[in-house]
């Protein structure tokens, strides 16, 4: 590996690393009485929305090796190993999914593409996307549990630029929601929320923490 791939790829994981940091510190809220709350991706309670940041968490691992097998069931792993732990709160195996994942990509030495389905990305493009869903979601699970946890300026600014390349019409309304109009001068994190469909400001209120609709 030339020395240029290696520092692209070297900064690729620093960025997938410092996303699930921060997604860790909102794991460590979820307590189980909150898995039926509802959560900003519309229609997801908890639960689900932890099922889904486990399938990107695999999908993820399995990248670190070059392919990725789409189509997993994470959520009936989730509640098999509910009923199997103590406390019943998957939050906790989610981290211990994230924590792999750190070491899994600390361990990666390749530059060459991932194969995900029929595409073909390189690892630093797949490391990036990564950050952007792992974060957001971080935010996402912070949010739903009641607590305000912005997500921090340096990496929203990273993310943000990042988003703007790799989020297009094609993920939407899949992947995200259509964009929210804020101001030009929001601070970073705000804007990214906002062009991933997500409205900064239920971040910084009282979330509703009914059943998911």
């Amino acid at each position: 590996m030339n020395g240029e791939r290696e520092r692209v790829l070297t900064a690729g994981v620093a960025l997938l690393e410092r996303a699930i940091d921060y997604t860790l510190g909102s794991l460590r809220i979820v307590t189980p009485p909150m898995l039926c709350r509802a959560t900003p991706c519309a229609g997801w309670t908890m639960e689900r929305l932890l099922a889904h940041v486990t399938d990107s968490l695999r999908a993820l691992n399995e990248a670190a090796t070059g392919t990725v097998t789409l189509g997993t069931k994470a959520l009936d792993h989730l509640r098999t190993a509910r009923r199997l732990n103590r406390d019943g709160n998957p939050a906790l195996l989610v981290r211990d999914d994230a924590t792999e994942l750190l070491g899994t990509w600390a361990a990666t030495l390749t530059g060459e593409l991932v194969s995900i389905g029929d595409r073909h990305l390189t690892s630093p493009m797949v490391a990036a996307v990564g950050a952007i869903e792992i974060a957001v979601h971080g935010w996402d699970i912070a949010t739903a549990c009641g607590e305000p946890r912005p997500i921090p300026t340096l990496l929203a600014d990273e993310l943000l630029d990042l988003a703007h390349l790799f989020v297009t019409p094609a993920d939407r309304p899949h992947r995200f929601a259509a964009p929210r109009p804020v101001p030009l001068d929001a601070p970073a994190d705000d804007r990214l929320l906002a062009y991933l469909g997500r409205d900064p400001a239920a971040g910084r209120r009282p979330y509703p923490n009914g059943h998911s609709t």
